[in-house]
């Protein structure tokens, strides 16, 4: 009966939305509870700040509003109501106008594909959605250009190419000078082309206002153009326009998508921590990490559907908590790593270690509680296979915890744009709320940018190694064609590798020491 006791205790569960956090098994005592209450208070109270429209991305001076987006009445001025709710008005009556025919392709046909075209922020949540609630009913089938990879893009290309002249294309950047979206971008547009189509008559962009993206849409004539603002960073803009627009176009009832999320932040709101389920999450997530970051929580979802949840997760929780500062310039190197599977297939692939090994994650349980539409044949034991999986998660669960491992688990009703809503803004929540307890900005991303520049500058290292060899007119080794234009040898030989591989234009000579293979133009 004692531990029938803490459960009572330990389960949070909400009547309006059917949500409940079991969080018995995250070791929160009174005694934790009460030391920590001072700093959660103090963290919720920021949160209050945040949804008043204080300019909390204090790096890049901007203001945080994704909460705004699925209640436009929390916003902190009468303007930028007006915008969200203008945007949630255009997506519905752009999408209603495509299923109906009013908006037609380039060669005056219905639309019944779209590519969507982004990386990060701009597709991770519209991918997780988009598979967590595919359905046969579904209004339009959506494809994804989400990297660089011409392989990838080519399989894309191939299973829309016949009914090319029925797919839109949405391209997704904020400001419009994202690479790998420039890159998929325009191999659309050479593809649409090279079919004899006019890309701009099946494009349409989201994008920030005056970006290069939305000036290229504006002069090519493109169908039409969304908003992106600002105070949206990438990982939480899934109920803007990049997330709605898709999933609109797919037929999703985005009004529950939306009011899903805004009932879960009213709980979350809460500043009376044991009925706020993100308060209870982030003093889970700090008593396993003492503040100080390095652990690794473990996300797994008991529902094939949701198996691309950890995945979402990773940018949302990584990009936002892994920081080398904190508020006050020092260094902290926080973060928490994320991995997930889906149950049961992570007991056939890492839970071994998660039992056995290092004491160095938590486990979050996502539990549905409806099997299937319709009934479930028996399968053994007079039990269906929903028994088992639930079986199998309560008993991956008692074992995780009998070897001292942190476990909570959050459980909604079933698989509905609803529920996908509460479980996306559970977690924006806890972000932003464990990110006010260790004190750093969850809402830029400077070590991301390391990245880009440097990629940007061996493009032009392959450039120039390259009209080098044009100019010497003999082959070369990787050592002496960098000593001719004074760069990295390593990096002048992968990138010659990379294009000897991939250009007609360029050969390479092996040499047993692979190393002092030389290049040439051929």
């Amino acid at each position: 009966m004692a531990n029938w006791e803490n459960f009572k205790k330990t389960v949070f569960y909400s009547e309006k939305t059917g949500f409940m956090l079991d969080f018995g098994g995250m070791g929160l005592d009174d005694e934790y509870l009460s030391a920590m209450s001072g700093k959660i208070a103090a963290a919720l109270e920021g949160m209050d700040r945040l949804d008043a429209g204080e300019v909390v991305n204090v790096d890049e001076k901007r203001m945080v509003g994704h909460y705004w987006l699925r209640n436009s009445a929390k916003a902190p001025t009468p303007e930028l109501k007006a915008e969200i709710d203008g945007c949630l008005s255009r997506v519905k009556a752009f999408a209603k106008d495509v299923h109906e025919g009013k908006i037609l392709s380039g060669t005056g046909k219905k639309f019944k594909n779209v590519i969507v075209a982004g990386i990060g922020g701009s597709s991770l949540g519209p991918v997780f959605v988009d598979k967590a609630l595919a359905t046969p009913e579904d209004k339009m089938k959506l494809y994804f250009l989400d990297n660089t990879d011409p392989d990838g893009m080519d399989k894309v290309f191939a299973a829309v190419l016949p009914e090319l002249d029925e797919t839109l294309t949405v391209v997704i950047s904020k400001s419009g000078g994202t690479i790998e979206t420039r890159n998929c971008q325009e191999e659309a547009k050479a593809f649409y082309r090279k079919n004899g189509l006019d890309f701009s008559k099946f494009a349409v962009c989201v994008t920030g206002t005056g970006s290069k993206l939305y000036n290229t849409a504006k002069g090519e004539g493109w169908i039409d153009i969304f908003p992106m603002w600002d105070w949206v960073g990438g990982r939480t803009s899934v109920m803007s326009a990049v997330g709605l627009l898709p999933l609109s176009l797919k037929g999703l009832d985005i009004d529950a998508f939306l009011r899903g999320a805004a009932d879960m932040d009213e709980l979350n709101r809460n500043h009376d921590v044991m009925n706020n389920p993100a308060a209870i999450a982030s003093l889970g997530w700090y008593k396993c990490s003492g503040g100080v970051g390095g652990e690794t929580m473990v996300v797994l979802p008991y529902k094939d559907s949701l198996d691309l949840f950890a995945k979402y997760l990773q940018q949302l929780v990584m990009e936002s908590l892994g920081k080398e500062l904190d508020l006050e310039g020092r260094l902290v190197k926080q973060g928490l790593a994320v991995l997930g599977n889906k149950g049961t297939s992570d007991q056939h692939s890492y839970v071994q270690q998660l039992v056995g090994g290092p004491d160095n994650v938590f486990v979050t349980f996502v539990q549905v509680l409806k099997d299937r539409e319709g009934a479930s044949a028996t399968v053994g034991e007079d039990s269906t296979s929903g028994d088992y999986l639930n079986a199998f998660m309560l008993g991956t669960k008692k074992a995780l915890e009998s070897h001292g491992k942190r476990t909570m688990t959050m459980t909604v009703p079933t698989v509905d744009a609803y529920n996908v809503g509460q479980l996306i803004a559970i977690f924006e929540r806890s972000v932003g709320i464990y990110a006010n307890l260790i004190g750093i900005n969850a809402y830029h991303q400077p070590a991301v940018e390391f990245g880009k520049k440097a990629a940007g500058g061996l493009i032009a290292t392959k450039n120039a190694a390259y009209s080098a060899l044009k100019k010497a007119g003999r082959p070369m080794t990787a050592r002496e064609l960098a000593s001719e234009i004074d760069a990295d040898a390593e990096d002048v030989f992968r990138l010659m590798l990379h294009l000897a591989n991939n250009s007609g234009e360029l050969k390479m000579d092996w040499a047993s020491d692979v190393t002092e293979s030389t290049f040439g133009v051929k």
